[in-house]
């Protein structure tokens, strides 16, 4: 199940537009004020916890993607904050972060692959956690902006989770995200949308370089084309013409209702 985030899983974009709250009468200031504060702690988690100010420019589609510069060496005592690494002093080109050039080069590649390895330990360490990531006051923030959102939004985090836990909990079943937002901050998101436990790290892709059909391509490299069936859920036509190239079925999120009959659905064997 390749699952999009925004506007399907969670709502977020468009709490930050005014959309929702057109689409649902909804009082817009309202709306508006908690998307800010939401994009406000995941910015904060992204910075704070994820490298977000160091790797913004050298965005990955998947966690691992630069694990082969990584070395192993032990980061239990290393000094991220310390160690020189900054998007100007990578390699010299055209494009940012491709590890080409000699400047920065292999020295360079490795730091990179450092911030994404501890990205990886701190999202598998927090993620049935993130109170404990916060801290108290933060932890008391974010649990009031997901408890306003989800009355505001009626319910519609509960329903959608509700459909990952039900795929989650099968033994041949897997979710997936494939997102156009940025890794960083979709990892942000993931956590402080309560979703990490849904979504191991590595089943979490980003589109935002690449776009969902090549995702999905690598996908279905990964899981292979004979022993898998796919199912791509979503609200986008980006998801829903990548689904068309690959002949995968696709449902479409675009009201709660539609998230009931996903359960359904689930919940009856169907899918």
């Amino acid at each position: 199940f390749i699952w999009d985030l925004d506007e399907t899983i969670i709502i977020f974009h468009s709490l930050l537009t005014g959309s929702y709250a057109s689409k649902y009468n909804k009082d817009t200031q309202v709306v508006v004020q908690l998307g800010f504060k939401m994009e406000e702690l995941v910015f904060n988690l992204a910075d704070s916890h994820f490298f977000f100010n160091d790797v913004e420019d050298c965005d990955q589609v998947h966690i691992d993607d630069v694990s082969s510069d990584d070395n192993g060496q032990d980061l239990s005592t290393y000094n991220f904050s310390t160690d020189g690494f900054t998007v100007s002093s990578g390699p010299v080109g055209s494009v940012p972060c491709s590890g080409v050039g000699v400047r920065g080069g292999v020295d360079w590649m490795r730091k990179l692959a450092f911030r994404y390895r501890k990205m990886k330990e701190v999202y598998n360490n927090y993620r049935h956690s993130v109170g404990g990531l916060l801290g108290p006051a933060k932890r008391d923030q974010w649990l009031q902006v997901r408890a306003d959102i989800e009355n505001i939004t009626d319910n519609w985090l509960t329903l959608a989770t509700k459909c990952l836990s039900n795929i989650s909990n099968r033994d041949n079943c897997v979710n997936v995200m494939v997102t156009t937002t940025q890794l960083v901050p979709a990892l942000a998101k993931t956590l402080l949308f309560g979703l990490g436990n849904v979504f191991p790290v590595e089943n979490i892709y980003s589109a935002s370089k690449i776009g969902k059909e090549s995702v999905f391509e690598r996908i279905v490299t990964r899981f292979g084309r004979s022993k898998c069936t796919y199912v791509v859920i979503g609200d986008g036509q980006d998801e829903e013409s990548a689904a068309k190239q690959l002949n995968f079925p696709f449902w479409r999120v675009s009201a709660h209702n539609d998230l009931i009959a996903l359960y359904n659905a689930l919940d009856m064997g169907f899918m």
